[in-house]
Parts: structure tokens; sequence; C-alpha cells
């Protein structure tokens, strides 16, 4: 389980593809101490696994439909991406229930200063039925607050966030630009719910 607390902002060094997706590889000095193959670490909110261990990087595999679902589809040499270990047994609880499990991509479809702060507004794939305004959501891996979202019989779903200067500076979202693609995970508790009320209908 992750938080959404990013860590550090790794290089990706490498991106080939496999057979079955692409193996990335990641300069990432402050997470690859400790780690072991076989463990966790979340890429721009996706859990991967690490396979290989060389220095300071790490070396992780993502199959087609992690590859289809999330935007590691795109991701090329020079990317800096968001990195997250899952929480420890005995860590401090900062963000929320992160999974790690990208439930689609989103767009960026404007970007507003507010002072030192910026305003993102997201479109969301498929339904905002998991959106509700000071709710959480997970944004390219990074824990956050929705600030607004759009009214549930809206032809576009979108839903707004507030970056403070401390996340752009050490997260990716302070480098992404309008038209670019973020990956999302909506809270696992509303999927939780939604899938109990089922039963009810």
């Amino acid at each position: 389980m992750f938080t959404g607390i990013v860590t550090e902002l790794g290089t990706a060094v490498a991106v080939e593809e496999t057979g079955s997706g692409s193996r990335i590889t990641i300069a990432a000095p402050r997470t690859r101490p400790g780690m072991k193959i076989g463990d966790s670490v979340a890429v721009n909110g996706v859990c991967l696994t690490a396979v290989a261990l060389d220095g300071d990087t790490i070396s992780v595999e993502a199959v087609g439909e992690t590859l289809a679902r999330s935007n590691l589809g795109v991701l090329v040499t020079g990317a800096v991406v968001d990195l997250e270990r899952p929480m420890s047994g005995d860590g401090r609880f900062d963000g929320h229930i992160v999974q790690g499990h990208v439930d689609g991509v989103g767009e960026i479809i404007s970007i507003e200063a507010e002072g030192d702060a910026r305003r993102l507004r997201i479109v969301t794939p498929g339904s905002g039925r998991y959106l509700v305004e000071k709710g959480s959501i997970t944004v390219d891996g990074v824990s956050l607050t929705i600030t607004a979202v759009a009214d549930v019989n809206d032809d576009q779903q979108w839903f707004e966030i507030v970056l403070i200067p401390h996340t752009l500076e050490v997260t990716v979202l302070g480098r992404r630009h309008a038209g670019e693609r973020v990956n999302l995970e909506f809270d696992v508790i509303a999927k939780y719910v939604e899938r109990l009320m089922e039963d009810r209908r």
C-alpha cells in the first residue's frame, strides 16, 4: 500500500520494448537504497516490481495492460517520474489509501496560476461518480484534495486540484502542461461502497 507522498523524482534512463510490454530503468538515488529485487515501487502512481537493481538505478517491467491503462505507455528516455516505495508498517500515514492500481488516464485541460500555486483542471475518463469536492484523488502518484468537480450531468466530467509550491517542486506535476495525460487512481473506499450498494439495487 502507498500513501501518495512522492519521495523522489526519478529519471527514466532507458525504456526498452519487451515481448510483453516495456522494461523501464530509472535513476533513483534516494529510492534505490535498501531495495531488493521483487520489492514494489510506484512509478507515476503505478505499482510495479523491481526486476533489476544496479548502482542507483531500478529496473521495472510493465505489461501491455499497464501501458494501455496508464501514461507509462508514452514514457520516453529522459522523462521524469514520481517515485514512492510502499508504506512501512511503522510509518506515518500522511496521504490517503493508495493501491498503485491506476483507474485510467485523464487530460490536463487548463493550468492557472494562483499566486505561487497552480490550479489544474483535469478531464476524467468515463464517469466522474467517484469524485467529490474535498475528497481525495491520486494524480501521477500524488495524493491530492479535489477542490471542484463538474456536475454529475455535465457532458464533460472534470475535477480541479490546487498545487502548492512544494508539490510543484518535488513532483512531476510541476512540469506538466495543458494537453498532457496523467494517471488517475480514485479513492478505493468510494469504489468499495459502490460495489456494496449494488446488492441493494
